[in-house]
């Protein structure tokens, strides 16, 4: 079943050549980042672009039970009308953050340093991940934390009325991670430092340095050391949104695997700890340019043009990068089927704890379709076939997971026989606009009807 109703079984066929500019939402993370800092500012943060999945969505309507006035003005304008650091009201009623990892484990954060009680839930793939990750760490803040074995939603937690700041290491990299322990270092005294051994994406930090707060990033003998000094009087802002790579991932690729295809994608934040997937694409040997890069907003930003290429080959995917393309490795792994060899992808078992068990979904699906995967605890490989040679054929289950349905539709556009996924619902909490934007591009996805 759909996250917000009932399932929403999709097939995808192969089509004609993709062609024509797709412009695709704002991006998911700084899009969450903008609405909660703007609710501890003092005083109206607009922005422009936000991203209006679900997802974020979910976001705004937190912020607002915290006490901030959130308002949609149109066409992707939003404003927030904070209440300042360490200003959150209590919330009335239970805060339902529906599929949304980022969301919930950031919202944790900004209020786990104030003298307030919340409790959170979410959806029953979000009920079933693991919060320990960031409640273990908010804790030595002096925040508690009560839920459902294993650490899992709905979840109450009490914030610290006398907090105290931390030194924390990160065990596995994770943006969420070291947000929400950043976010809660905003209302902590003194300084708050998180050292992570291998760098996540930075949003957290720009964003944090664009409102006012004083942050400092080093490196060290023990990774990169992230200094906040907490209790700032943070400054509204105006945000202009860069659009999502990690939503751009999907016309990009669907592109470089059709015939024929020629897609322009533009205006994507390339973000050094985001652009991973683009890199790696383009080392497997992937038609894939930058075309006007800028700066925009304090991210550097690109317009993507993407066009077939059917000599791709495998490669292994450094571990390093797993960080700055966590979100892509499913994806990926469709372009991988469509290259020649072994695309080889370590260092991801990140992946095992999104929406889903990531390889797993995408480990059955593929196989179902015809390719050879490999995988283990925190590795998996993917065995092309090359262009031309992937039967298709099969039903594919998203597992309440957007990426996975979208990353199955998009191996349909190409493959021998149409690919089908159980339910595409889920699509709607990141990329609400993937059918249309993929019709107009030419491609041939259609719901089911009974």
């Amino acid at each position: 079943m759909s996250s917000h109703g009932d399932p929403i079984p999709m097939t995808s066929r192969a089509c004609g050549p993709l062609r024509g500019t797709a412009e695709v939402p704002g991006d998911k993370s700084i899009s969450h980042r903008s609405l909660i800092l703007g609710a501890m500012c003092i005083g109206e943060t607009t922005i422009k672009g936000l991203l209006e999945g679900q997802d974020v969505l979910d976001t705004a309507k937190a912020m607002q039970a915290f006490g901030a006035d959130v308002t949609d003005h149109g066409d992707g304008n939003w404003s927030v009308r904070g209440v300042g650091v360490g200003g959150f009201a209590e919330p009335q009623n239970v805060i339902d953050c529906g599929n949304s990892g980022t969301g919930v484990r950031l919202i944790m954060g900004a209020m786990a340093t104030q003298p307030i009680t919340a409790t959170f839930t979410g959806d029953a793939s979000l009920n079933g991940r693991p919060m320990a990750r960031v409640t273990d760490p908010l804790a030595e803040f002096g925040c508690q934390a009560v839920g459902r074995e294993g650490g899992r939603l709905p979840m109450t937690l009490v914030g610290a009325r006398a907090p105290v700041p931390v030194r924390y290491t990160v065990p596995v990299p994770s943006a969420q991670v070291k947000s929400a322990v950043l976010l809660a270092g905003l209302n902590a005294p003194g300084q708050t430092v998180v050292i992570e051994q291998e760098a996540t994406r930075d949003h957290t930090e720009r964003m944090l340095a664009g409102f006012g707060a004083r942050i400092d990033t080093r490196e060290t003998d023990e990774g990169y050391e992230i200094t906040l000094t907490g209790q700032p009087e943070l400054q509204p802002q105006h945000i202009d949104v860069p659009r999502d790579p990690s939503s751009a991932a999907f016309p990009v690729c669907a592109a470089l695997i059709t015939p024929g295809s020629d897609v322009l994608v533009p205006g994507i934040g390339l973000n050094p700890t985001r652009a991973g997937l683009f890199t790696t694409l383009r080392e497997m040997g992937a038609d894939l340019t930058y075309e006007n890069e800028r700066t925009e907003g304090g991210e550097p930003v690109a317009d993507l043009r993407a066009r077939f290429s059917p000599d791709m080959h495998g490669i292994e995917v450094p571990p390093a990068r797993a960080a700055s393309m966590i979100d892509e490795y499913p994806v990926l792994s469709v372009v991988a089927a469509y290259a020649s060899g072994q695309t080889v992808m370590r260092g991801v078992k990140e992946l095992r704890v999104k929406e889903s068990d990531r390889i797993d979904a995408m480990a059955q699906g593929l196989r179902a379709n015809g390719i050879e995967v490999e995988e283990g605890p925190d590795w998996w490989i993917v065995t092309g076939l090359g262009h031309g040679n992937v039967p298709g054929g099969a039903v594919c289950a998203s597992q309440l997971d957007h990426r996975i349905a979208m990353s199955f539709l998009i191996l349909g556009m190409a493959a021998n026989a149409p690919v089908r996924v159980d339910d595409g619902g889920p699509i709607a909490t990141s990329f609400p606009i993937f059918e249309p934007l993929m019709a107009r591009l030419g491609a041939d996805v259609s719901r089911d009807t009974a």
